[in-house]
């Protein structure tokens, strides 16, 4: 069974088309959540493990990025446990004073199994936070579903930097990041979702160009706990 095959199976996700919005709706009840982050993790990681005999501390960067793609990496493990700190902690005005970091001597197979350690520990937190948890971030404070999809996030337009200057081909299959773009990006345009999840998050986190929708220069996700939208 593939990663993305196991989180479809975990995830239960409805997906509505609202013009004027941002489209592939689902609601956080509906979504598994810590299957989603552990998935990704796989996913990613199955992506990145077909690259890791190339030279990943040369000095081009990742994608546009100005790090290294063994830095950019370190970025990911960095952020994906800082979430799961966060959820844990809970503080209201502040990041956690833990910073993870991968051996900067291990081989890049051991660097993406600590990628997956690093997912594995967030997907624990969300799957303890009670729904009424919040803690901080700079970008809206959040809850359990909240930093799961910015782990969605981290895990998978990182994934795509790295695999772009390897020249792996890979785009985020629409299906895991589905959640994450309706999570945090509610402004996302109907033209962009229309191209589908990937393609829109990709827009919306400063990386592509669409038909009509100019690359964006500056971006952030709302990380904020919104009420559910409601019929009628």
């Amino acid at each position: 069974m593939t990663a993305t095959t196991a989180m479809t199976a975990a995830t239960a996700m409805t997906t509505a088309t609202v013009m004027g919005t941002a489209t592939a709706t689902t609601s956080a009840t509906a979504t598994d959540w810590p299957a989603l982050v552990t998935a990704t993790a796989a996913e990613c990681t199955a992506v990145l493990e077909r690259g890791a005999a190339a030279a990943w501390s040369r000095p081009a960067g990742a994608g546009d990025l100005d790090w290294s793609c063994r830095t950019t990496l370190d970025h990911m493990a960095l952020g994906v446990v800082g979430y799961a700190g966060l959820l844990i902690a809970r503080p209201t005005d502040r990041y956690i004073a833990l910073f993870a970091s991968l051996d900067e001597h291990a081989p890049i197979p051991a660097c993406l199994e600590g990628i997956r350690i690093a997912a594995t520990v967030l997907a624990s937190a969300v799957r303890e936070a009670a729904p009424d948890v919040r803690a901080w971030h700079p970008w809206g404070h959040s809850d359990g579903p909240g930093f799961a999809a910015m782990g969605v996030v981290e895990l998978t337009m990182h994934t795509y930097d790295i695999a772009r200057t390897l020249g792996l081909g890979w785009t985020p299959p629409d299906e895991l990041v589905a959640p994450a773009l309706h999570r945090l990006f509610p402004e996302a345009p109907s033209a962009a979702v229309r191209h589908g999840a990937a393609q829109a998050l990709l827009w919306c986190t400063g990386r592509t160009a669409l038909p009509g929708l100019p690359r964006r220069t500056a971006w952030q996700w709302h990380g904020e706990v919104r009420r559910p939208a409601t019929a009628g």
